[in-house]
């Protein structure tokens, strides 16, 4: 991740936070994540099941909406935390709704017992499609003008 390590250790810490509060009776696959604002504001979400299955939300993406829901548009980092005896990285709909908005982000995955893993979002998501995949961009739109 980048900058400090305390600010790492603080993203995971706060992701660790978001998984008690996950709502997984379904599953039993809680998740947490925590979201860095480029201005260094930290959004948590988590898991929200629902016994229609498609109508559940999850963590990456429900702290993305609340991110998006408070002005924030432009992220460096994400955390996400679970109770997996290996990290977890975000599935595949939460990677493309990520790189709308942020291309460039660190992940880093945690377990409870305190494994991670580190990848960045391009890695995890390679030749992805994108703003620029569209067949035209209008500067000031609806996105905030996002490249």
């Amino acid at each position: 991740m980048s900058g400090a390590s305390g600010e790492t250790e603080t993203l995971e810490t706060r992701a660790l936070a978001a998984l008690e509060h996950a709502y997984a009776p379904y599953s039993g696959f809680r998740v947490g994540a925590a979201l860095r604002s480029v201005d260094g504001t930290v959004i948590v979400g988590c898991n929200v099941e629902n016994a229609a299955y498609p109508a559940g939300i999850c963590a990456e993406r429900g702290a993305l909406a609340a991110a998006v829901a408070a002005g924030h548009r432009r992220f460096d980092a994400i955390a996400i935390a679970t109770e997996a005896d290996t990290p977890t990285p975000p599935c595949g709909m939460c990677r493309q709704a990520l790189m709308e908005f942020a291309p460039m982000l660190e992940v880093v995955s945690v377990t409870r017992g305190g494994t991670a893993a580190r990848w960045t979002l391009a890695q995890l998501l390679p030749a992805a499609f994108t703003p620029a995949s569209m067949a035209f961009q209008a500067a000031g739109d609806e996105r905030g003008g996002l490249p």
